[in-house]
């Protein structure tokens, strides 16, 4: 029996040994699995690594497209994002080769497909799927074979774009399909790569509010500096006596604004061939003053025959600089700038300051105030020659007070800045502060328009901006402003609407027509009261209506309603109702007022549609 056993036990020996090769190589198979589940869970860490940091977005999806071509052991992977109207997928980073960039209509191709659908697919051969498009292969020369795209979904599950990975790689080196479980993953990193772009999208969205803020506070702040200049000017139009003592105090106060060493006006000779250095100021004053520029001659020359203005940085090196003249009169100026003055539709001079202290040279901006003193000085010119003639005597009192009035009138639309700017800084959400932004800028183009009119009235001119006006909106806007005005007076504010659809005006003067006739209200009511604005239509006309329940206006001030400086309330400019009627007058329209013990009303009428040619007065924009 013992010669029977043995060769069943050598039988038995040899398979024990097979089987022991079997179980090695299931261990060295389960070894390799463990081995590529580790590099999967180091590269999902390194993923999310990537998505937490700071990197921009461009480098982030590069990187991880990277670690998704790895993960899902890919040969090539591709992210399209879908576009911002929501009908085409452009490839962001296409990953594994020099792929040429791919654009698909929301439909088309696999990708496009899923874009629409928002399925997941799936294929072992991409070429036996009708949704393929093998375009991208011939000319890249590239084979797809097997293919796997999802959808990648934001927070709110809204599809973004699609996530993409081509020709599964199998452990032998074959390609192979791609698995539920490679489904799942890439779901999960089409998702957090959504989330990511979702992240960056908004950032950039709030950096750019950030910048518009920035800018709305640059442009307030130089809004502020212009009107600064002016008032500054004004007040030295109203000191000065006579024109020579009143062009040597606006130059000596221009240069001071501007940092200049020296400055002067020149007035056109009675020829009008030459400049004559009427007002000069600065170290050679003496032998500068009443020397004469012949027209064209140097920068000042150049600014007066161009009407223009001109910076010049480097004088010396400038074709236009008088060289021979600077040098004759013992003055080698570096840097300068020049503007035209013109009074009213004629070029009388100009203005020019030289050198800056600290030496920097001028800019743009500088250039836009000087402009602004020009202007001024345009119309002091007019108005000293006006005074000597004994004409108009009070031409500058009246633009003095204007501006005051102006300047009174801008506290409203700086403290509506102010809040709304506020409250952007506490505000999250892009779209209320988009809304903020908006409102902050109507603002500045109310702002605008009151500098525009203090030249205007100055200067006597009509100009309007009439264009199509939805009522119901623009008293919206009219009552925003007014609960600014009203703050801290308990005065209710009632809006009767007779007619609320669309009309024809100025929109900007006529916000301050019922601004003025609402502060006049207001004057007249200290304590409390009420303050209605109805509107309503009348054959071809519009009628707006202002009326409070005050003291009423007393009759001596009735007489001359809208005369200049006529004022019924302590303090008051007189300004205000001057400027209705001009407006008003301006739209083709009338203004009548009735007032009694129980309060008073304002009646406008003006045309209502511009359907005709002569309706509306000329109209310059």
């Amino acid at each position: 029996m013992s010669d029977a056993a043995a060769p069943g036990t050598i039988g038995g020996g040899i398979g024990t040994v097979g089987e022991l090769v079997a179980v090695q190589d299931g261990a060295a198979e389960v070894a390799a699995a463990l081995r590529r589940e580790k590099k999967k869970l180091e590269l999902v860490s390194e993923v999310g690594t990537a998505l937490s940091s700071a990197l921009a977005l461009e480098d982030l999806l590069v990187l991880l497209m990277e670690k998704v071509t790895q993960l899902m052991e890919a040969d090539r992977s591709t992210l399209y994002l879908l576009s911002d109207d929501g009908g085409e997928l452009w490839s962001k980073v296409v990953q594994g080769g020099e792929v040429l960039k791919i654009r698909l209509r929301v439909g088309e191709g696999i990708a496009g497909w899923v874009a629409s659908s928002g399925e997941v697919v799936n294929i072992a051969d991409a070429y036996e799927d009708t949704r393929f498009q093998p375009a991208v292969d011939l000319r890249s020369g590239y084979r797809t074979r097997s293919c796997l795209t999802v959808p990648m979904r934001n927070s709110l599950g809204a599809t973004v774009g699609v996530l993409q990975v081509l020709n599964k790689q199998a452990p032998t080196g074959d390609h192979g399909p791609f698995g539920a479980d490679d489904v799942e993953l890439l779901l999960a990193l089409g998702s957090q790569a959504a989330v990511a772009i979702e992240n960056s999208k908004l950032y950039l969205s709030v950096v750019a509010k950030n910048v518009e803020l920035a800018h709305a506070k640059a442009e307030l702040e130089q809004k502020s500096h212009e009107l600064n200049v002016l008032y500054e000017v004004e007040k030295e139009l109203s000191a000065a006596a006579d024109l020579d003592s009143l062009l040597e105090r606006i130059l000596a106060r221009a240069a001071a604004l501007l940092g200049a060493e020296a400055g002067t006006i020149a007035l056109l000779t009675p020829a009008g061939d030459a400049l004559e250095l009427r007002t000069v100021v600065g170290p050679a004053a003496e032998r500068l003053r009443h020397q004469r520029l012949e027209l064209g001659q140097g920068l000042l020359g150049w600014a007066v025959a161009h009407r223009q203005g001109v910076v010049s940085n480097h004088a010396a090196d400038d074709p236009r600089h008088a060289s021979e003249f600077a040098r004759q009169h013992g003055v080698s100026p570096v840097s300068l700038i020049a503007a035209p003055v013109i009074s009213g539709d004629s070029v009388v001079g100009g203005v020019e300051v030289v050198d800056r202290r600290g030496g920097t040279g001028f800019d743009d901006a500088d250039l836009k105030l000087l402009v602004l003193i020009a202007g001024q000085i345009g119309q002091a010119i007019s108005l000293g020659r006006s005074r000597d003639e004994h004409r108009d005597q009070d031409r500058l009192a009246s633009i003095g007070r204007l501006m005051a009035g102006v300047l009174h009138d801008l506290k409203t639309p700086m403290t509506v800045i102010s809040g709304y700017a506020q409250l952007m800084a506490a505000c999250e959400d892009a779209g209320q502060r988009e809304r903020y932004v908006d409102s902050i800028l109507r603002q500045f183009d109310i702002m605008s328009g009151m500098t525009r009119e203090v030249l205007q009235f100055a200067r006597g001119d009509r100009e309007l901006m009439v264009r199509k006006v939805y009522l119901h909106r623009f008293v919206e806007e009219v009552v925003t402003q007014l609960r600014h005005a009203f703050a801290g007076r308990q005065i209710e504010i009632e809006v009767e609407l007779g007619y609320d659809g669309a009309t024809h005006f100025d929109e900007q003067k006529m916000v301050r027509v019922l601004h003025n006739l609402a502060r006049n209200a207001a004057d007249a009511m200290p304590g409390s009261g009420h303050f209605w604005l109805r509107t309503r239509l009348e054959g071809d006309h519009l009628i707006l209506e202002a009326a409070d329940d005050g003291p009423g206006i007393p009759l001596a001030v009735k007489a001359r309603l809208f005369e200049l400086f006529a004022s019924g309330t302590k303090g008051g400019t007189g300004l205000g109702l001057a400027i209705v009627k001009k407006i008003v007058d301006d739209h083709g329209g009338t203004i009548g007022c009735e007032t009694g013990p129980t309060g008073t009303t304002f009646t406008i009428r003006i045309p209502h549609r511009a359907t005709r040619t002569g309706e509306f007065p000329p109209i310059r924009g």
